[in-house]
């Protein structure tokens, strides 16, 4: 008999969640230790009570029932299961419900920005806006990053690809100088964002998606634009060292150009190893 679309999906899903439920020691979560257990782990109201979800739709999404659920509940369900950055991943993959981010809508982009971007090959080049996220890059760019991330690049934003990347620390080499500076320089930019229901959004998922980001954006540090070195470990092309600079795009928002200038005669020799 040939299984419904999305069944299988659906089973992964609550198995998904019933192992991962098993593997949580209650007084991990806050919980009282209790008496004796009958299985490991939390039990399906002790999730639905953390989460602030109804049991009954808990325990018809961990039956592989067809229900729906948005991100902000999965959001819940993975805190409460202490899921890490992939395994938080994998299972808005499961549900269907993937957190794409959609950058803040902007004006057109001036083509003489564009022109800009491009002749600025073979510098690695991106436009960015105030939050970070990614509008358009010059091929130097992306071929320097292409394949860098061990899981899907769903949210087209240089922080969030920093702060949720699990190969980040090991690929950003300074990434202890690279990720604070970024936090300080979007601290800087929320001031003008403070009504911003989309900025208020964004700085909650991190927060929930990383502890990291939670604890340095609790320090209120302030950046002003400013040169900052970034090392980067390429598969091909070895160690590079690059000074990123900030320029204004004219007319065009609050966009800005992002150049990564080699920093050292090795990195312009290397850098021609990063084309495809």
């Amino acid at each position: 008999m040939t299984e419904r679309p999305g069944t299988r999906r659906r089973t992964a899903l609550a198995e998904f969640l019933k192992a991962r439920r098993a593997r949580i020691d209650p007084t991990d979560v806050g919980l009282e230790p209790g008496g004796r257990r009958r299985t490991a782990g939390l039990r399906r109201e002790e999730v639905a009570l953390l989460a602030g979800v109804g049991l009954t739709w808990y325990t018809w999404l961990e039956q592989g029932r067809p229900i729906n659920a948005s991100y902000q509940v999965l959001d819940a369900i993975a805190r409460t299961l202490l899921l890490d950055a992939p395994a938080r991943l994998h299972l808005y993959d499961l549900a269907e419900s993937t957190p794409v981010r959609f950058a803040a809508p902007i004006a057109e982009v001036p083509e003489s920005v564009l022109i800009v971007l491009r002749t600025l090959d073979p510098v690695p080049a991106v436009l960015l806006n105030s939050r970070f996220d990614v509008i358009e890059a010059n091929d130097a760019h992306n071929e320097l990053f292409n394949g860098w991330h061990s899981l899907p690049c769903v949210h087209k934003n240089l922080l969030w690809c920093c702060v949720t990347e699990p190969l980040a620390r090991e690929r950003i080499t300074n990434y202890d100088e690279v990720v604070p500076h970024l936090i300080g320089r979007l601290r800087a930019e929320y001031a003008r964002h403070v009504d911003d229901p989309e900025w208020d959004e964004d700085i909650r998922r991190l927060s929930e998606l990383s502890e990291e980001f939670r604890e340095l954006w609790a320090r209120h540090d302030v950046m002003a634009p400013s040169p900052s070195n970034l090392r980067f470990s390429h598969g091909r092309a070895g160690e590079l060292t690059f000074v990123n600079q900030e320029l204004v795009a004219e007319g065009a928002g609050d966009l800005r150009i992002r150049v990564y200038t080699p920093a050292d005669p090795i990195t312009w020799t290397r850098l021609p190893l990063t084309r495809t």
